[in-house]
């Protein structure tokens, strides 16, 4: 198994309704040097300026993203490339970005390589760490930028010094 750190960038709340325009993976190993970076045209016409701001690209610029079938079918040849057995999907808010990759998956793709599970980094923290009330995000080496490689680098990161604090992690 390989764990894969995912971060998501969209124009809004939920898929569907909604659209991801961006996605950022990087494999968690040391050295942190196997990433995978789209863009996706918007599938919908709604959008939400506030949230696609936040991704500092204009509406106009997203219309011209590659068409989302070709981003998903290269992130799929990517992970099957990458990964030693079956691709583990973590990310630091994994109700948020997991809904948009296992929809574009489904949608585009026809099934989902990281399967029906993934794990949200925070809660793996709070339970090290053993307390509710504490955040990972100290752990951090790479600035939070919005870019989806930026964040997934900083999140893998902060990973990789949970396993030096004791998590028992097999990566």
């Amino acid at each position: 198994m390989t764990w894969f750190m995912v971060d998501v960038e969209t124009d809004g709340p939920c898929p569907g309704l909604y659209s991801m325009i961006s996605f950022g993976v990087i494999a968690v190993k040391p050295g942190l040097d196997q990433t995978f970076y789209a863009q996706c045209a918007p599938i919908s016409d709604q959008y939400l300026p506030e949230a696609l701001a936040i991704s500092g690209h204009t509406r106009k610029e997203c219309l011209a993203f590659p068409d989302p079938k070709i981003a998903i079918g290269k992130l799929a040849s990517w992970l099957q490339q990458t990964s030693k057995g079956r691709p583990y999907f973590i990310s630091d808010n994994n109700g948020f970005d997991w809904q948009f990759i296992n929809y574009y998956f489904h949608k585009f793709y026809g099934r989902n390589p990281f399967g029906h599970s993934s794990t949200n980094l925070g809660s793996l923290y709070k339970g090290l760490v053993k307390d509710t009330f504490k955040n990972f995000k100290h752990l951090r080496k790479t600035k939070h930028t919005h870019h989806p490689v930026d964040d997934a680098k900083g999140n893998a990161e902060a990973l990789l010094q949970m396993k030096e604090m004791g998590l028992i992690i097999k990566l």
